[in-house]
Formats: structure tokens, C-alpha cells, sequence
């Protein structure tokens, strides 16, 4: 069973969503609050698996709250669920490490299928933001003043993973392609999220697009 914590100010949407997860099988609404004040102690308690949560709260810095949490709670899968879809806050919630930014828009068997992932190397989001997402990195690396990277040699073998990754081939897909074995393709990256030091899988597209060993194209 996979256990939710809902964080959003509107009352009728967290009752909503958690009608809607609760109905699914394999899935269980723990908690929903409208502010992040006590949400630490919740989280202890509850021992939640995944956290949905909106980044726009008018009684704290929803950034900041949610760059606290991936620290403090780093093997709970948190989702960005807002109507804030900026280049700057999707860049820096890929930055922070979220498994995931969707709008408010979302299908609801999107969002099914991110929570029921079991691969946490990857950046889920909505197809409505692919566009954006896309936009994101190649405006990133037209822009690089934020984080830069020092260079980390990745191998021809590593660069296949990350193409077909951006192709969105799964796991078991990439491994049929590349006559590898899946959990060979797991390792593969496991050890590029280290050797870049990034969060999850799309850190590590935008790591090589900085680095120039990708092009927007190959995303």
C-alpha cells in the first residue's frame, strides 16, 4: 500500500484528489493539510511514501518549504501539484530533486501511474508540461548563470541510456533495445545520477545539454 500526504490551501481540491487516490487499489490518503507548519511531524509520524504539494502557500515559501523536505526526507517521493509552470520554478524544482511537477490539469491516470512508479531516478510530469519542460532545458542552456558543472566522463554505453531515456523508452525498453539486462540498465543510471551529482534521471539530461554532449533534439 502506498502511502499519500496531501499539502494545498484549497480544501475541496485536497478533498477531491484524496477521494479520487483512495479509490485506486494499491493507494491511501494519510493526511491532508492546508500549510506546511506541522507538516514535519505528520510526515514522522505517518511515515509517508509520497507527498503531493502545492508550491504556492500564502502563509510560507512554498520553495523553500519543499527544499526542506527533500533534505530532511530524502526516500519520500515528493510531487509538485500546482497552476505555477514558470521556466524558473520548474528549473529549480529539478534542481531541489521533486520526482515530479504537474499542473492542476493533470489526467488523473497520469498522476496515477507517477505514484505507482516504482523507479525513483525518474522526473514524472504531465503531458500538457512536456512542451515546457522541453523549453525549460534548452532555455537553461542558453542561460547557463545558475549551477555549473564541473565535467564528469560519461560513457558511449551511458549516452545510449540517456538518449533513449529522453526517446521516454523505459527501463525494460532500453534493455530490450540495447540486448542489456534491466538491472543493468538500473545501474547504469544509478551511477550517472552520482556522477553527476544530480537528484534523478533529468538532472542528468540537463547535465549532458550543459555539457554539450546532447542536443535539445536528442531530448
Amino acid at each position: 500500500m502506498i502511502k499519500i500526504a496531501i499539502v494545498d490551501e484549497n480544501r475541496l481540491f485536497r478533498k477531491s484528489i484524496e477521494t479520487l487516490l483512495n479509490s485506486y487499489d494499491n493507494m491511501k490518503v494519510i493526511f491532508d493539510t492546508q500549510d506546511g507548519n506541522d507538516l514535519h511531524e505528520k510526515l514522522i509520524e505517518s511515515n509517508i511514501d509520497v507527498l503531493l504539494i502545492d508550491i504556492q502557500l500564502n502563509k510560507m515559501n512554498g520553495i523553500a518549504l519543499v527544499e526542506s523536505l527533500r533534505t530532511k526526507f530524502p526516500k519520500i517521493r515528493i510531487f509538485i501539484i500546482t497552476q505555477i509552470n514558470t521556466k524558473e520554478i520548474i528549473l529549480k524544482m529539478i534542481e531541489i530533486g521533486m520526482d515530479g511537477f504537474f499542473s492542476k490539469n493533470t489526467e488523473p491516470m497520469q498522476l496515477k501511474n507517477a505514484i505507482s512508479a516504482m523507479d525513483s531516478s525518474c522526473f514524472h510530469y504531465d503531458s500538457d508540461l512536456e512542451i515546457m519542460i522541453k523549453e525549460t532545458l534548452l532555455w537553461e542552456k542558453r542561460n547557463q548563470t545558475k549551477i555549473k558543472y564541473s565535467f564528469t566522463s560519461i560513457t558511449k554505453r551511458e549516452m545510449e541510456v540517456i538518449k533513449l531515456a529522453c526517446q521516454e523508452y523505459n527501463s525494460i525498453e532500453i534493455a530490450d533495445i540495447l540486448n542489456i539486462n534491466v538491472r543493468t540498465v538500473e545501474t547504469h543510471r544509478k551511477r550517472l545520477i552520482e556522477k553527476t551529482n544530480t537528484k534523478n534521471f533529468i538532472g542528468v539530461v540537463l547535465y549532458a545539454l550543459k555539457n554539450r554532449l546532447l542536443t535539445i533534439e536528442g531530448f
